[in-house]
């Protein structure tokens, strides 16, 4: 029989509210009752239910998960999936747990993010940024609620937002190749009107005209950071006629997609063309040939995001943006 914290009171001949405090470690309650109403629980083996504890403490323990945007990540893409891994092991560590929320329904006006958050009292919320992102988000930022982003800029007065330096990581490839005399140089970023893109795609261009390489029009293309963006971009650069020394991808699964067009027009990385991507995800070891890439922390990312979003809960002061600095990792697709 599954009882009830009333069962409970009711066997110890006190009021459920008094069971309540007892099991969230409440004072004020006289050691005899304490030690009477633990003896029952021992005794029957009774489970405080969710809603029993959090009714009593006013904290769930939960913190909410969005994947945001009309095109979003979700658990699929790799590098996300290492981030929340390393985000879910620290909050876990910190006593909370994970509560995913879909965003299937949102673009038809039948729900809001902090609706949501608000019916299942989340302690925080942890937004992972695709593209379009909704103004429901916005709205989190603004409210109560502790929340931080990821690549995605929240601002209120009790959330933050944490990030890779992205215009580092452009510089980092550019100067790289030019001090392997490689001048001739293609790009493929992500889609202009993301702002982790538009970061990239600016930081790259800055660098190329610093260090005076030309930019090429026709090696200018811009995809969706997943695979086919990258494979189509890859073969209109090879379209134009003369090829490049190297080509960036602003996603190691852009680079494998044009790892892929390249391989299939008799080409060879890096003799031909050589070839470097962005994020360090798995497939890079094994891609062959294992593929150069600028590495975004994912560890750090994800316990950052966690100790940062813990702050905000427990109220510990003003949380700063914060900006990851990126490591360039250099394999056999590049010289």
């Amino acid at each position: 029989m599954d009882l009830t914290i009333k069962d409970i009171a009711k066997m110890a001949g006190v009021s459920p509210a008094t069971v309540s405090k007892i099991i969230n470690n409440y004072g004020g309650i006289s050691e005899p009752t304490r030690q009477k109403v633990f003896k029952i629980i021992e005794d029957t083996e009774y489970q405080p239910t969710f809603s029993a504890k959090s009714l009593a403490t006013k904290k769930s323990n939960l913190i909410g998960l969005i994947y945001a945007g009309e095109i979003n990540v979700d658990l699929k893409h790799p590098f996300f999936n290492e981030v929340v891994n390393a985000f879910k092991k620290s909050v876990g560590a910190l006593g909370y747990d994970l509560l995913l929320f879909s965003n299937e329904r949102f673009y038809k006006g039948e729900s809001k993010y902090l609706e949501r958050c608000k019916h299942f009292s989340v302690d925080g919320v942890l937004v992972i940024a695709g593209d379009e992102v909704e103004d429901a988000v916005l709205e989190i930022a603004e409210s109560p609620i502790p929340s931080v982003g990821i690549d995605l800029k929240l601002e209120g007065k009790h959330s933050s937002y944490l990030m890779t330096d992205n215009e580092k990581i452009g510089h980092k490839v550019v100067e790289y190749l030019y001090l392997n005399q490689i001048r001739k140089v293609a790009y493929i970023g992500g889609k202009q009107n993301s702002l982790v893109s538009s970061i990239r795609n600016e930081g790259f261009l800055k660098a190329m005209k610093s260090f005076n390489m030309p930019i090429v029009e026709n090696w200018v293309k811009y995809g969706d950071f997943f695979e086919e963006s990258g494979y189509r971009s890859m073969v209109e650069i090879l379209d134009g006629g003369e090829y490049p020394q190297a080509v960036f991808a602003a996603s190691d699964m852009m680079a494998l997609g044009a790892l892929k067009a390249i391989k299939e027009r008799g080409l060879s990385v890096p003799e031909d063309i050589q070839l470097i991507g962005c994020d360090d995800i798995e497939a890079c070891r094994y891609s062959d040939p294992p593929l150069s890439t600028v590495k975004q922390d994912k560890q750090k990312l994800g316990k950052l995001a966690a100790y940062m979003l813990d702050d905000l809960i427990q109220e510990n002061g003003e949380i700063h943006p914060v900006k990851v600095d990126p490591e360039l990792i250099v394999r056999s697709s590049s010289l």
